[in-house]
């Protein structure tokens, strides 16, 4: 097609590589197969219009990263009151004990607000320090330390004394 140059090869490689990772953390956030779906591809789309300066990042995944959570949170924001994400969860695989487990976790943390779910997956699931994840969410480290704290208290409360491997956290 006349205007349009053809898909840097080295792109195509990135969003290979780490559209799975990208997904897994959409999902994570969102807690919404299609959404997540959604998310990744508005993603991988604004870091491919801007894939120059991307690729010239010291870390591009970082990058898309970063981009993700800011693109979640602004669709956060423009949600409508019509609009619900699906309050059940894909079917895993594993031990039972672990599913349930898991499941309780996952659904506790989609109650939390916006803000405080992406400051616990960024920081506990994606395992960034609390630099890395401030400057992914745009905000200050203090900011992402009393997010923290309130989220885990918040999940804490939800979860009952069986959590005690989250005051690990």
């Amino acid at each position: 097609m006349a205007g349009f140059d053809a898909e840097p090869a080295d792109f195509l490689e990135f969003a290979n590589a780490c559209s799975g990772r990208l997904f897994r953390t959409a999902w994570l956030l969102c807690g919404d197969w299609h959404l997540a779906e959604d998310l990744v591809q508005t993603t991988l789309g604004k870091l491919y219009r801007a894939w120059k300066r991307v690729s010239r990042a010291d870390s591009p995944e970082a990058y898309a990263r970063t981009v993700l959570t800011r693109t979640y949170l602004s669709h956060r924001r423009r949600l409508s009151s019509t609009e619900q994400p699906y309050a059940d969860l894909p079917e895993g695989s594993g031990p039972e004990d672990d599913q349930a487990l898991r499941l309780t976790l996952l659904k506790s943390l989609a109650e939390l607000p916006p803000k405080d779910r992406a400051v616990l997956v960024l920081r506990y699931w994606e395992d960034l320090s609390v630099e890395q994840t401030a400057r992914q969410m745009g905000v200050s480290e203090g900011a992402v330390r009393s997010r923290s704290m309130r989220a885990l208290e918040k999940l804490r409360s939800v979860l009952g004394s069986e959590s005690g491997w989250l005051s690990a956290a």
